[in-house]
């Protein structure tokens, strides 16, 4: 059997592709070819599969948000960067599976979201105290309050009543919430960073 690592990244593609309700395991075992009964030895449910994927694809994004932190200075800067691995993961982590994790599995999910939720606001905190800093930022409002607010409005498109996403695409609103965000903190001085950025 594979490590570890290959066999959690095949299982993702599959649950991105097609969600993690309608994927069995014996659909998961055909892909890693391996038999049912070895895949069980290994994982002894598909939740446990599904928790694995999520943490792994957290981590990632996580990792990735922080190798942009050393990398790109500027503040500003460094929210409208762009990662492509993050980007398709964004793109791919679509309406299907986020659906079906919702409805089908909200424990694992809601867990998962939380702990996503509090490491990006730690990166985001630090992002805000660097751009204070460098005097991008405004420092009359509650970083805390601000970051986790940021995250709820980039993740709230799956689950909003209000959002039709036949009429507004993924992309499209996550580039509208950064942009709304980074207006409501930046300094004029920041505002003239992002003026110049190829947005």
């Amino acid at each position: 059997m594979e490590n570890d690592k290959n066999i959690i990244e095949k299982v993702s593609k599959l649950f991105l592709e097609y969600g993690a309700k309608a994927v069995t395991m014996d659909d998961i075992a055909k892909a890693l070819r391996v038999s049912k009964k070895t895949l069980y030895e290994k994982y002894k449910s598909k939740e446990v599969l599904i928790e694995e994927t999520l943490v792994y694809g957290i981590e990632k994004v996580l990792q990735k948000m922080k190798d942009l932190d050393n990398k790109i200075d500027n503040a500003v800067e460094r929210m409208f960067a762009r990662d492509e691995d993050i980007e398709k993961m964004s793109q791919t982590n679509n309406s299907i599976h986020l659906k079906q994790l919702m409805k089908y599995y909200p424990e694992i999910f809601n867990r998962h979201m939380f702990y996503f939720s509090e490491r990006l606001s730690e990166i985001l905190v630090h992002n805000i105290e660097r751009g204070r800093k460098q005097g991008l930022y405004r420092e009359d409002f509650d970083e805390q309050f601000y970051a986790k607010l940021f995250f709820h409005l980039a993740m709230s498109i799956d689950g909003s009543p209000y959002f039709k996403t036949e009429d507004l695409s993924r992309r499209e609103y996550q580039q509208k919430t950064l942009r709304f965000y980074m207006n409501s903190i930046t300094t004029e001085k920041g505002k003239e960073v992002m003026k110049n950025l190829p947005l």
